[in-house]
């Protein structure tokens, strides 16, 4: 191997089902060369950082209103009443809801810190 242009060799484990997907997108590309096709995806492909930390808080707000909520839907299927606090409350967490989930999104989209 010490003559060959590229001499250092990788080797790395897959499942069959693993395999499967590798060999769906290689029939995308025109190369059925796996070792060019791995090479290539390892060098240029583009690497997807997600930031789980501003979607788990997003998760855990929308939660938390669910479950008020819920309380509220409680009481309006006990006492067969809807009370104004009520329908201003869950408007309330309405609002709360569509801001966070504007901030999620610009935030996704890169657009506010």
């Amino acid at each position: 191997m010490e003559n060959r242009k590229r001499n250092v060799q990788l080797i790395i484990r897959v499942t069959e089902e693993e395999r499967r997907l590798i060999e769906v997108k290689m029939k995308q590309v025109p190369t059925m060369n796996l070792s060019a096709f791995a090479r290539k995806m390892l060098i240029d492909g583009y690497i997807v950082l997600v930031n789980f930390p501003e979607v788990k808080t997003h998760a855990g707000q929308l939660q938390r209103i669910g479950n008020s909520i819920n309380q509220i839907a409680k009481r309006v299927n006990m006492t067969g009443n809807a009370y104004r606090e009520d329908i201003a409350e869950i408007k309330r967490y309405m609002d709360e809801i569509w801001k966070t989930e504007r901030k999620l999104l610009l935030y996704v989209k890169g657009l506010e810190n």
